[in-house]
C-alpha cells in the first residue's frame, strides 16, 4: 500500500487576494504499509501490531533506502484489527447511531517497531491521496482520530506527535501510567486501565496471599520502568522486592543474567512486566535453565496468551496468575471472523497475509518468496479453530470494540448538538461534515455509554477507563493445551473503594504439594517473639527475638499496661491474676485452722480457770488478770482471721486495729502481773505496804490506760491516713497482689512501737523478778513468754520484707499466732499441768512449802 505525506507551502501574496489561492501541497514522501482500508464520510485511523518482526533495509544511503519488511503474522492479534472492522460495519448498519453518516477506516500494521508506528501515524495525519498543485487543503482531515497504538512506548511517541494537531489517540492496550499525564499527553485516552491500577491489583493479590518476598522483571523502556517503579512503591507497603531487573529485546546476554538472578533468589513469586515477544524468548530460556518452583505473575501484555507455553512447558509455567482486561462478549463477531475472504486489493493486503498464514499457502502474486502449496482463496474457514476464531476470551479485542464505539458516540453527540446548547464559541455546534479532531476530543472526553455486555464506557479526568480487571490462571485445557481460567476480579468503585474477589478453589497451584506457595524472606515470628532487623538486608528479612515477660509481639514487643500481662502465647494482654491469701488455698486453710485451734485452746484454758477458780493455783496467780489475759489472747487468735480473704476497706482497718488493741491488752495484763509479782515480794518485807497502792482497782486502771493509749493511736491513724485495699504490682510483675496498704507508715510504726515498748518493759521487769520467791514464781514464765514474743517479732521484720505476695500476709499471721501460742503455753501451760494432772499440788500447803523452800 502506498501513502503520501504532504507539506503545505504558503506563498506570500503580491496583491490583496485570498491566501487560499496560493496554497499548494507537494508530496514529501511515500511509505508502504500492511493494512486495511474502507472509505467513508468520516475516516478513523488505526495502528495495530499484526506482524511481530520488522526487517530494516540497507541504510548505506548510497541510494534511496527500500521500505521496511514485516513478517511473523500473529493470528490472535489480527483478531483485534478485525474487531475494529466489525465495529465500524455494525455502526454503519445501526440507524440510531450516526444516521446518514458512513464511517471509514484506514488501518496500518506497526510490525511492533517504533519507526513503523511513527511512519503510520505521520501518514494518517498527512493523508494518503495525491493532490494537484491547484488543490486546497479544506475539508475533513484525513482521519479525525486514531485507534491504537497497542504498545505504551509507541503510544508515548505517537501521542506527542498527534497531540500537536489535537488528534485523539484512543489506545486499547497501552497501560503505562505516564500516559495519564494530561499536560504531556492531552489527547491520549484508553479503554484499558493504566499500570497504576494493574500494579495495585498485583500488590493486592500478593498481600491477599501473604507473599511479602517477590521479584520483578520489566522491559527496559518507558512501560517497564514505570511499572517497576510503581510496583516497588506498592509492595513496600506490606513487603519487599527481592530484586528488580530489566530486559531488552534480543539481548540474550542480559536475559541469561536475569534468569540466573531468578534461579538463585529465594523469592518464589516473580512478576513479569514483559511484552509478548520478549516473554516468548524468556519462556524458552527459563525452560532450558530448568527454573521450577516459581509462581509467575503475568502483566496484561502476555497473560492472555497461554499458548506461549507449549504443552511440554506446562510443568514450568502452568498455574501462572495473570492480570488481564475485563472479558466481554460481541454478538455476531464469530460469524464475521469466519466470513473473511482474501482480496487482491493492495490497500487490504492484510487479508491475503492472513489467508497465507492460516492455511500455510502462498498466492501467486504474493510478495513473499517461498515454496509451498498455492492458495486458491476457496479454502474452508469454517473448519478452522484457533486463536483467531476463539471469541471466548475477548479482552483486548473487546477494548478495541469499546474504543471504536466511544468515537462513534462522540461523533453522534456532535450530530445531535443544537446551536443553543453548543459547547463551542457563542454556543455553537461543530459541523459534522467539517468536524475537526479537537472538536471530537471535547465530546470524546465526556462520552458515557453502556455496551451490549453491560459494561460502562467512560473516561476520567486523566483519560483512563473505568478500572476493572480480571484475574486469570493458566490451566490445562480439555485438548491438553493451556487455557486461561478466570479466578476473580478487582475493581475500583466511584468512591475509590477497592474490591478484590478471588475464588481459591479454582486456582491451580503448579507445585508438588498442590498448595499455595509461601514466599517470605523470613517467616513470621511466633507468638512471644519480635522482629529484629538484619543489618544491611531488607525489612522483610529479620530474626525473631523472644519478648520479655509482660510483653506481646507485634513489629516490636509492646509492654502490657500495669494491670495487664501477656498470655501464654504472648500475643494478647490479659488481666493479671489477682493474688491474696484466701480461704481456698492450702496456706489460708492451714493458718485459719491454726488460729481457730489457738482460740479453742484459749477458751479451754479459760474454762479450766473458771472451773477451778477457787483453787490455790488460780487464786495465787491473780485470777482476774488471768481471765483478762486469756480474753485478749482469744482476740489475738481471732484477729489473725481478718488477714485472710480478699481485702476490703473494713477488713484492712479492722485487722490492724484489733491486732494492735488485743496485743496491747495482752501485754498490759502481763506487765501488770509482773508488777504485782514484784510488789507482792516487796510487801512481804518488814515495814513495806506497797500492795495497798496497787490493788485490784489500780491493776484494772493500768490495763485500761495502756489499752486506751493504743486505741487513741489507732483512732488518729484511721482519721488521718487509714489502711486501704490496694493492688500492688511492684514486687510481682506477673500478678497483682491484692493487699492492705498501711496508709500511714508513721501510724503503723507507732502501733507496733507501742506494743514493743510494753513488751520490752515487761520482759525487763520479769527478768529482774525471775528469782523472786512468790507463791508460784510466775515471773520466770512471764520472762520466757516475753522472750518468745520478742524473738518472734524481731525475726518477723526481715521475713515480712522479703516475703512476696500473699506470703507477706502469711508471715504476719504466723507472727501473730506464734507469739500468741508462746504467751498461752509459757504462762498457762504450767498452771494447767498442776490443775489437771497434779491436783495434789494444787493446795495452799504445797504452794507455801515451795515458797518457804525458795525463800
Amino acid at each position: 500500500m502506498k501513502c503520501l505525506l504532504y507539506t503545505c507551502v504558503f506563498l506570500a501574496p503580491v496583491f490583496q487576494t485570498s491566501i487560499s489561492k496560493y496554497l499548494t501541497c507537494k508530496p514529501h514522501g511515500k511509505f508502504q504499509f500492511n493494512g486495511l482500508f474502507k472509505p467513508g464520510d468520516i475516516m478513523l485511523g488505526a495502528i495495530f501490531a499484526v506482524n511481530f518482526k520488522a526487517i530494516p533495509p540497507e541504510l548505506s544511503f548510497i541510494s534511496k533506502p527500500e521500505q521496511w519488511k514485516c513478517e511473523s503474522f500473529d493470528l490472535a492479534v489480527f483478531q483485534r484489527a478485525q474487531t475494529m472492522v466489525f465495529a465500524i460495519e455494525e455502526i454503519n448498519k445501526d440507524p440510531a447511531l450516526l444516521p446518514n453518516i458512513t464511517l471509514g477506516y484506514r488501518l496500518y500494521d506497526n510490525c511492533v517497531n517504533l519507526q513503523e508506528a511513527m511512519r503510520a501515524a505521520a501518514t494518517l495525519i498527512g493523508g494518503e491521496e495525491e493532490v494537484n498543485d491547484d488543490s486546497s487543503c479544506d475539508g475533513v482531515p484525513p482521519v479525525v482520530a486514531i485507534v491504537g497504538d497497542p504498545l505504551s512506548t509507541h503510544s508515548i511517541a505517537i501521542s506527542r506527535a498527534v497531540g500537536l494537531f489535537k488528534i485523539p489517540l484512543v489506545s486499547y492496550c497501552a497501560t503505562c501510567s505516564c500516559l495519564s499525564d494530561k499536560q504531556e499527553f492531552p489527547t491520549f485516552l484508553r479503554t484499558i486501565p493504566s499500570d497504576t491500577f494493574q500494579v495495585k491489583v498485583m500488590a493486592e493479590i500478593m498481600n491477599y496471599f501473604g507473599w511479602t518476598w517477590v521479584g520483578a522483571v520489566g522491559t527496559d523502556d518507558d512501560y517497564g520502568l514505570y511499572a517497576l517503579t510503581s510496583f516497588n512503591k506498592e509492595v513496600k507497603k506490606f513487603g519487599c522486592v527481592a530484586f528488580s531487573e530489566t530486559l531488552k529485546t534480543n539481548d540474550r546476554a542480559r536475559l541469561l543474567q536475569v534468569i540466573s538472578v531468578i534461579k538463585q533468589s529465594s523469592a518464589k513469586i516473580i512478576v513479569l512486566f514483559l511484552t509478548k515477544t520478549i516473554m516468548g524468548t524468556f519462556i524458552k530460556e527459563a525452560v532450558l535453565r530448568n527454573i521450577t518452583g516459581k509462581q509467575w505473575i503475568a502483566c496484561d501484555l502476555w497473560s492472555a496468551y497461554p499458548s506461549l507455553a507449549s504443552n511440554d512447558n506446562f510443568d514450568f509455567f502452568g498455574g501462572t496468575i495473570g492480570i488481564i482486561a475485563r472479558r466481554g462478549s460481541i454478538p455476531g463477531f464469530e460469524k464475521f471472523l469466519r466470513d473473511i475472504q482474501p482480496t487482491s486489493d493492495v490497500k487490504n493486503n492484510l487479508y491475503s497475509q492472513f489467508w497465507e498464514t492460516i492455511f500455510q499457502c502462498k498466492f501467486k502474486n504474493s510478495s513473499v518468496a517461498g515454496d509451498g502449496k498455492v492458495c486458491t482463496g476457496t479454502e474452508d474457514m469454517k473448519s478452522i479453530k484457533n486463536e483467531y476464531s476463539d471469541v471466548s476470551q475477548l479482552r483486548a479485542s473487546y477494548n478495541v470494540y469499546k474504543a471504536v464505539y466511544a468515537l462513534a458516540h462522540a461523533l453522534h453527540n456532535i450530530v445531535i448538538c443544537k446551536d443553543r446548547e453548543g459547547p463551542f464559541e457563542n454556543n455553537t455546534c461543530a459541523d459534522i461534515t467539517k468536524v475537526q479532531p479537537w472538536q471530537l476530543l471535547h465530546y470524546l472526553r465526556k462520552v458515557n455509554f453502556t455496551t451490549l455486555s453491560g459494561d460502562q464506557v467512560a473516561f476520567d479526568q486523566n483519560g483512563d477507563a473505568v478500572p476493572i480487571l480480571d484475574i486469570v490462571n493458566w490451566q490445562r485445557a480439555e485438548d491438553g493445551g493451556m487455557t486461561t481460567k478466570t479466578i476473580g476480579f478487582f475493581s475500583e468503585l466511584d468512591t475509590h473503594e477497592t474490591q478484590l474477589m478471588i475464588n481459591k478453589d479454582d486456582i491451580f497451584w503448579n507445585f508438588e504439594s498442590g498448595k499455595m506457595p509461601e514466599s517470605v524472606c523470613s517467616k513470621s515470628c511466633q507468638p512471644g517473639t519480635r522482629k529484629a532487623a538484619r543489618k544491611g538486608e531488607p525489612v522483610c528479612c529479620f530474626d525473631c527475638v523472644p519478648c520479655a515477660d509482660g510483653e506481646i509481639n507485634s513489629i516490636e514487643c509492646i509492654k502490657c499496661s500495669t494491670e495487664l500481662w501477656s498470655n501464654d502465647k504472648k500475643n494478647k494482654c490479659v488481666l493479671k491474676e489477682t493474688e491474696f491469701l484466701s480461704y481456698d488455698d492450702a496456706m489460708g486453710i492451714t493458718l485459719a485452722a491454726t488460729a481457730l485451734t489457738g482460740f479453742c485452746l484459749t477458751v479451754a484454758v479459760l474454762a479450766v480457770f473458771i472451773h477451778f477458780r477457787n483453787t490455790p493455783v488460780v487464786k495465787a496467780n491473780n485470777s482476774e488478770l488471768s481471765y483478762l489475759l486469756l480474753v485478749s489472747l482469744m482476740l489475738c487468735f481471732l484477729c489473725s482471721l481478718s488477714f485472710i480473704g480478699q481485702p476490703s476497706h473494713i477488713t484492712c482497718m479492722l485487722r490492724h486495729v484489733v491486732f494492735g488493741i488485743s496485743f496491747v491488752m495482752c501485754i498490759s495484763c502481763i506487765l501488770v502481773k509482773t508488777i504485782v509479782v514484784i510488789m507482792a515480794f516487796t510487801a512481804t518485807l518488814p515495814g513495806k505496804s506497797t500492795m495497798k497502792w496497787f490493788g485490784v482497782v489500780q491493776q484494772r486502771c493500768t490495763v485500761f490506760v495502756f489499752t486506751a493509749l493504743q486505741a487513741l493511736i489507732c483512732i488518729i491513724w484511721l482519721i488521718t491516713y487509714p489502711p486501704s485495699p490496694t493492688k500492688n504490682t511492684k514486687y510481682q510483675t506477673a500478678k497483682i497482689i491484692f493487699e492492705c496498704d498501711i496508709g500511714s507508715a508513721a501510724g503503723f510504726g507507732c502501733l507496733l512501737g507501742y506494743i514493743w515498748l510494753l513488751a520490752g518493759v515487761s520482759f525487763l521487769l520479769a527478768f529482774l523478778a525471775r528469782r523472786l520467791p512468790d507463791t508460784f514464781n510466775e515471773a520466770r514464765f512471764i520472762t520466757f513468754s516475753m522472750l518468745i514474743f520478742c524473738a518472734v517479732w524481731i525475726t518477723f521484720i526481715p521475713a515480712y520484707v522479703s516475703s512476696p505476695g500473699k506470703h507477706t500476709v502469711a508471715v504476719e499471721i504466723f507472727a501473730i499466732l506464734a507469739s500468741s501460742f508462746g504467751l498461752l503455753f509459757a504462762i498457762f501451760a504450767p498452771k494447767c499441768y498442776i490443775i489437771l494432772l497434779k491436783p495434789h499440788k494444787n493446795t495452799k500447803k504445797s504452794l507455801m512449802c515451795r515458797s518457804l523452800q525458795k525463800y
